[in-house]
């Protein structure tokens, strides 16, 4: 997935906007609750069947090479990827958008297209730092960084500090702060950040004042708060508290 515009967040694997894109591999999916602003979302979602996959990008001997490998997990647990969107891949989903044939030219066009959206993306994960972190993960890490995040969750209020949290979950202060950085694209105190804001939000919705919010979520300042709240949701918290609602869907990925 690659947008233009709007927010999808998860609070946990996916975090998708005007800057960040998204690629899911097959495999088992887990179950979270989406966040999605009130905003338009404008951008191009592409769906592309495993079997496709190994028929388009297979070697000789019919395997993949060891670069999409990820992207089939078959009954393991699913890879989930987000890379930076860069101008290249928001031309390419403008002229999706815009695509001026039709009949049997415009499909070849979107095809051709897609291709090179494909490309722009697995580029910028496969040709990163961030995306040799991700699979240089062990199965075992990933499930204790993803334990360190249920942690936070369940304790914004008063979560336990980064060393801490390491020794709750059996890992070195390194390895968490690389895990974070490579499930979620963020660190310890960002991912915590993250989940507070989505919290608060739920509360504005709930009835709860702004006040009251604003010392639940840990901030000292309101105007720091109320900052932070519009650069991920759009909306102010007065707006929020006041009706502008965040849609909440149930999803699977």
């Amino acid at each position: 997935m690659v947008h233009l515009s709007g927010v999808i967040d998860s609070g946990r694997s996916l975090y998708q906007d005007a800057t960040r894109s998204y690629i899911g591999g097959s495999g088992v999916q887990k179950a979270f609750t989406c966040f999605h602003p009130a905003q338009p979302q404008v951008g191009v979602d592409i769906h592309m069947e495993p079997h496709l996959l190994r028929q388009f990008f297979a070697t000789p001997t019919g395997e993949l090479p060891s670069e999409l490998q990820p992207l089939v997990q078959g009954e393991d647990w699913q890879q989930i990827f987000s890379t930076q969107t860069t101008a290249a891949m928001r031309s390419v989903v403008q002229q999706i958008i815009d695509c001026p044939f039709l009949g049997m030219t415009k499909r070849l066009y979107l095809q051709g297209k897609v291709f090179e959206l494909m490309a722009l993306q697995l580029d910028g994960i496969w040709g990163s730092d961030a995306a040799g972190s991700v699979t240089a993960l062990k199965p075992d890490t990933m499930s204790r960084i993803q334990f360190a995040a249920e942690l936070l969750r369940s304790q914004l209020e008063h979560p336990p500090c980064q060393t801490e949290l390491a020794q709750q979950v059996g890992v070195s202060d390194r390895t968490l702060r690389r895990g974070f950085q490579a499930l979620f694209g963020t660190t310890v105190l960002g991912y915590l950040t993250e989940q507070r804001l989505i919290q608060a939000a739920q509360l504005l919705q709930q009835g709860l004042s702004v006040a009251e919010v604003v010392h639940r979520s840990g901030y000292s300042h309101q105007g720091h708060f109320a900052a932070a709240f519009k650069r991920k949701f759009g909306i102010t918290p007065k707006q929020c508290a006041m009706g502008q609602k965040l849609a909440i869907s149930a999803s699977l990925i």
